[in-house]
Formats: C-alpha cells, structure tokens, sequence
C-alpha cells in the first residue's frame, strides 16, 4: 500500500502547480520493461536502476511481522490543471529484502 503521506505530497504538488496549465510531476518511466524482467527474489536494486533508472523517492517499509524493506518509488504525472480528470498517472513502488533483491511490488495507473 503505498504511503498515504507520500500520496499527499504528490497530489499537493499538482495543486501547487496549478498556475501553469499543464502539469508534469516525476520521471516517466516503462513498467513493462520491468514486468517482462523482473524475477522475484532474483531481481537485485542495480538490476532494477539499469532498467529503470534512478527512483523518485526512497524509504523504508516495515511489515506488520517487524521485517523492514528498502523501498524505491517510481511515479509519473501529468495532465492540464483545467481538466485533471483526464490526468496520467502511474505508481511503482518496489520493496527490496536485506540482501537487495526484489521482494515485492505494487504498480497502479489512472485508466487514462
């Protein structure tokens, strides 16, 4: 799930930029290069950043057992601040185990 203070600061930003007409946020990136690639408890971070470059944000997580994970967010936006219902935007966010390989992910997208 990604972080509800993360998903604030994005949507904020937008807002704040609301007197530029159009509006880009975040580096656009191809989640179906990483899909068709990724091998779970495999895939290490260099492999990922060669892939997709270097992520928007980092953090960690830490699952409700106590374990804690490298996370790496990649997140694009971008729409006219006239009419944002037609707004692109998509959400990668990659956890990492100890050892630096891909332990999970979440990728959302507006249906745009």
């Amino acid at each position: 799930m990604l972080n509800l203070s993360r998903i604030t600061v994005i949507f904020l930003s937008i807002l704040l930029l609301s007197a530029c007409g159009s509006v880009k946020l975040g580096r656009d990136f191809d989640v179906g290069v990483f899909a068709a690639k990724l091998e779970q408890g495999v895939t290490t971070q260099v492999q990922v950043r060669s892939w997709l470059g270097e992520p928007t944000s980092v953090g960690v997580s830490l699952a409700t057992d106590g374990e804690r994970f490298d996370e790496w967010d990649y997140y694009y936006a971008e729409g006219e601040m006239a009419d944002m219902s037609t707004a692109k935007v998509k959400i990668l966010q990659i956890k990492f185990d100890k050892q630096g390989k891909v332990r999970s992910y979440n990728w959302s997208a507006s249906r745009h």
